[in-house]
This record gives C-alpha cells, structure tokens and sequence, in this order.
C-alpha cells in the first residue's frame, strides 16, 4: 500500500507541491482503451479498426497513449518527491526505466521466436524480424542499445527514455514549467525544420522519433503542474470553436481517403496539404488533431466516475493498471491475428473474431495479473501531523525536515513508505493546537483510525483521542 499524503501548505523557497491523494481511475481507463485501439490498428485489414482515430481523423492512440504517460509520470513521481525526496524519485525513475527496457529486449526475443516457429518467411518482412533471423548478433547487439526495434515495439524505447530522464525533467517543471514547456517546443520545432531524429539500424528510421515526441510527454507533465491556470482556456468558447472546426476539417479530409466518392468534392489542394502525415515526427497536423480532441473532451465528456463502473471500463482500467505487459501482450496478439488471417481466412467473421478475442484476452491477462499480485501484509498504519516551519535556505536537507526525519525512523524500525505503513501528513504553518481545532486537523488525524499519532504539538492529538496512543516531537 503507498503512502498517502495531504498537499502541504508551501513554505517559502519550497518548489511547489502536486495535489495528488489517490490512483484516478479515468486515466487507467484512458490507458486501457489507448492500448485496445493500438491492438486493433496493427492488425491489417481489420474491421475492427474502424472503431479507432485515424479512420475520423489525423492523430490515432499513440498521442493519447504518450500524453497519458506524461500525466502518469507527473502524478506518480510528483508523489514520491512530496513523500519521500528526490533520491526516490531518482531510484524509481531509474528502476521504471530498466524494467522497460528489460521488457522490450523480452519483447523482442519473443517475436523473434513466434515469427521462427510460424515458418519465418510469412511473418519476417512485415515484423520486421527478418534481420534478426539472419543476422541475430548483430540485431541483437543494436536491439539492447535500442537502435534496432521490430514493428510494433517502436514505442518502448521512448518510455525508456522517458522515465530515465524524467527526474530532471519533473526538476524543472517544479521551478520553471513553462521555460521547460518552451523548450520542449523549441526541440519539437527544430525536428520540423531539420529532420533531427537519433540514429537507428538498419534503416535509420525512427516509427517514433524521441527527439519529436517528447512534446505530448511533456505537455501531459505540464498540465498537470499548471492546469489550474490552463483549464480557464481550455473551458473558453474562444478555444472550443476553432477546436470544433478543426476536428471536422480533419473528420472530412481523413474520410476522403478512404471513401473514393468523397474524395472527388475535396479540393485537391487540401488533400496534397495534409496527406501523407509524417507519424515518425509527429506532424504538427496530427498534434494539432490531438489538442482539439484534448479540448473538445474537457468540454463534453464529464468527470462521471460511475460510467467507469461498467464491465467494459472496469476491464479498461485493469489494462491501464498493467499496461506494460498488455502491451507487450497485444504485440504478441497482433502477430498471431495475422498468422490467422494469413492461414485461416480474412473473411468478415475471423476479423471481428480476432478484434474481439484479442481485446478480451489483454482482460483476461490484466485481471490475472491483479489477481496475482502480491499485497503486503499491512503494518500498523502511523498518522503524522506536521506544524514546523523549516527554514528556505534548509528545504531538501534531511537533519532540517521533519518529514523526512521521521520517515528515516521508521525505515530503520523496518516500516518503509510504500511496503506496509500508510502515513498521511498533514502540514501547518504554525505551531499553534488552536489551528489544528479551527481546520479540523486533528479529527482528520483520528478519522483513519490510526495506530499512532505522531504530532507536534500534542495538546490537539490528545484532546481528540484517547484510544490511540500519540506521541509528541519538536524542532
């Protein structure tokens, strides 16, 4: 069970705190279905692809998937650093980054072995596994320096990257969020200009260029620092309208393509002006395409947490909870759907087979792997209730946080944050028990019915309970 945490009054020359309290489900779910309709997509000539993005319009799940991932990263790791400092924040960015990257090498192997075992001729050229059937060593040796990737597997790398670089990133978000945001687009804009990518074998193509893509990442991070100030915008007419507009545009223009009587009333200009869209760069159309959505979705989809209470969402959200291996596994799926259509049939009726087994299969796998994972035999929960006010020039100092000393305690006791004590901290700036009773502090205390209490100072602990021991600590 982790740490849960209440959002502490700032003091001053503190970098600002991320209001997190909870895993919020819609953003599993968002997750989920991200991971459905990439599934869905990547099967060839699949009817069930019809249900996804692109065939409505510029962008498709991988936008929605990687801005997701910067929202998740934000929020997870924004937490650790409010709870437990930076060197957490460092060591599990860094251990997100290694199981990652240990997945894709897995990953890659795998595919490997399924498209040998299906004969290797059928399946090699569009797995992209060819050459690391003929030349496994030095597939191998390009795959675990993440310059070689078969097809489908593209966007693990990026994750590697970015979560081995998201400490620093989350860093400066913290303290300077939109000179961070404006750089991101800066590098964004030079990729356009100039073609910059990072080097890759045997082509040299990147399906999604790093250099490119961090954009959605770290948009996603930025809103979630900066989103009282952006929803405003976001909630305008003056954005939705033009939002709108766009989305048609992209609506008319994407349908055109594959309706040929359609295609005849679009003006040529338009269908030269937006067609082909550059996906390994992410193309500014196709950005665009996503922010409208981003913006039309505020508007009209309701944070309405009981529609995520159906079988269908709640199968989403398992997905998003575990969506490293269902994506490892809906690559697997999308080879094996195409060993089927190739040998089997590609009628109408193997498609919808295929799109829908497929799909409840990553359920079926998600809901195994909830089942079992493990959960720590729960320790005596500790409430901990702070009125210090640390010095600015001693912030991230441990002999000067309490918090962070007292954390330290419990460590050597062998409770450790995120294994079996559950600490809620609760923060004042002053060190008077009056403000504990005019906010209702210490009630807040009492109310999980902790174990123990550890307060400074005691009087409003004491005067709340009498059942549950607390002890007093000063600075």
């Amino acid at each position: 069970m982790q740490d849960r945490t209440a959002s502490p009054k700032l003091f001053a020359g503190a970098p600002p705190e991320l209001k997190v309290n909870s895993r919020d489900p819609r953003i599993d779910a968002c997750r989920g279905i991200a991971l459905w309709c990439i599934f869905l997509d990547h099967v060839p000539n699949n009817i069930g692809s019809w249900l996804t993005l692109p065939n409505y319009g510029f962008s498709d799940a991988a936008e929605v998937f990687m801005f997701v991932s910067g929202v998740t990263c934000a929020l997870a790791y924004g937490k650790v650093r409010s709870c437990e400092g930076w060197t957490s924040v460092i060591r599990r960015t860094l251990r997100r980054s290694w199981d990652i990257y240990v997945a894709f090498l897995l990953l890659t192997l795998a595919c490997a072995i399924l498209v040998h075992l299906a004969g290797g001729d059928r399946l090699a050229d569009e797995s992209n596994t060819r050459i690391l059937l003929d030349q496994p060593g030095s597939a191998l040796a390009h795959a675990a320096i993440l310059q070689y990737r078969p097809v489908n597997t593209d966007v693990l790398p990026n994750f590697v990257l970015l979560h081995l670089f998201f400490a620093p990133l989350l860093w400066l978000l913290l303290r300077m969020p939109n000179v961070t945001l404006g750089a991101s687009l800066a590098l964004y804009a030079l990729v356009q200009m100039f073609g910059w990518s990072m080097p890759a074998w045997p082509s040299g193509h990147w399906a999604f260029n790093p250099l490119a893509w961090q954009l959605l990442a770290v948009l996603g991070a930025w809103m979630i620092i900066e989103g009282e100030r952006v929803r405003p915008w976001l909630t305008s007419r003056t954005v939705l309208v033009p939002a709108a507009l766009y989305l048609i545009f992209s609506l008319v223009i994407a349908l055109s393509w594959r309706i040929k009587p359609l295609e005849a009333l679009i003006p040529q200009g338009l269908t030269k002006l937006a067609y082909p869209l550059d996906k390994s760069n992410l193309d500014p159309l196709r950005l665009l395409h996503f922010l409208a959505l981003a913006v039309v979705a505020v508007w009209f989809v309701p944070p309405n947490r009981q529609a995520l209470t159906s079988a269908v969402m709640r199968g989403a959200i398992l997905c998003g909870k575990h969506s490293l291996p269902i994506f490892c596994l809906g690559v697997l799926l999308t080879l094996a759907s195409l060993l089927a259509l190739l040998d089997i049939s590609e009628g109408l009726a193997m498609q919808i087979t295929l799109s829908v087994g497929g799909v409840l299969m990553m359920i079926v796998a998600a809901t195994l792997l909830n089942l079992v994972k493990i959960t720590p035999r729960l320790q005596p929960t500790v409430a901990l209730a702070a009125g210090v006010r640390v010095p600015p020039a001693a912030w991230g100092t441990v002999g000067w946080r309490p918090l962070e000393a007292f954390r330290r305690g419990l460590r050597e006791l062998g409770w450790a944050g995120g294994r079996n004590p559950v600490i809620n901290c609760w923060f004042v700036d002053r060190q008077s028990h009056r403000v504990y009773q005019v906010f209702g502090l210490a009630d807040g205390l009492v109310r999980p019915k902790a174990d123990v209490i550890a307060a400074s100072p005691k009087p409003a602990a004491r005067n709340a309970t009498a059942t549950i021991p607390s002890a007093e600590y000063g600075f």
